[in-house]
């Protein structure tokens, strides 16, 4: 099955999402920053990964932005879930390299058809 990276730094979202897609078959890892996110993408090689926004250090687009930079990681598909939900953030996740974009809290089933459509299943 297909191994998911999140990357937030809230412990609470961390495990509402691990076991949303746990429970629809993904293995998962996790990072607490978006440093650790990048070091576990470029490690992992995550067929995934979800991207918080707001942390502390480097935020979600400048993660996001590294990792599609980077040709060892420029093909791993990232969707920022956050709870920033203006278009602008919307557009400018998208334009770091952001396959999609997932409002917090993140509807179960929305979610997983986004993963699943990135990851053609």
């Amino acid at each position: 099955m297909a191994n998911i990276l999140i990357v937030d730094d809230s412990p609470t979202e961390i495990h509402v999402l691990t076991t949303m897609l746990e429970k629809n078959g993904f293995v998962v890892s996790t990072a607490a920053s978006g440093e650790e996110g990048i070091e576990k993408a470029k490690g992992e090689k995550p067929d995934l990964i979800l991207m918080d926004v707001v942390m502390p250090g480097m935020n979600g687009f400048q993660a996001a932005r590294s990792i599609t930079n980077d040709s060892e990681t420029s093909a791993i598909p990232i969707i920022i879930v956050s709870t920033k939900d203006q278009e602008t953030d919307k557009m400018w996740g998208l334009r770091q390299g952001a396959k999609d974009y997932v409002t917090k809290p993140a509807n179960e089933k929305e979610l997983i058809a986004k993963i699943n459509a990135l990851l053609g299943g």
